[in-house]
């Protein structure tokens, strides 16, 4: 079993997490630590679940808790979008992210459910 910071959904996950802290820190005030610190805590969260899953031989729960995770990010970074927080184009670059790692997330659960 490789290390978890090696796995390409690992990876994905955390510049997820760079570009949310990057963007969060120029919220207005009423949104930086409500919408803001959420949405940072449940990327974190999203990691943990990554490295948790890999650590596991049955991977399958774990990975659907972090598979939830991703629709909650998915549903903040929708809401900030409509709170004009962030641009048309960073949600759309930030969408493409959470997609990548959702992608894969979806791909390892259905591996783990064969193996």
């Amino acid at each position: 079993m490789g290390k978890y910071d090696e796995l390409p959904v690992y990876k994905a996950s955390y510049d997820l997490l760079v570009e949310i802290f990057r963007f969060t820190k120029n919220f207005s005030k009423e949104y930086k630590y409500t919408v803001g610190e959420s949405l940072k805590k449940e990327t974190l969260e999203l990691i943990t679940l990554i490295y948790r899953a890999n650590t596991k031989r049955v991977k399958f729960d774990v990975l659907q808790e972090a598979r939830e995770r991703i629709e909650v990010i998915r549903l903040f970074i929708r809401l900030l979008k409509d709170l004009q927080q962030i641009s048309l184009k960073k949600f759309v670059f930030i969408n493409k992210q959470v997609e990548n790692v959702s992608k894969q997330l979806t791909g390892w659960q259905q591996n783990s459910r064969n193996s």
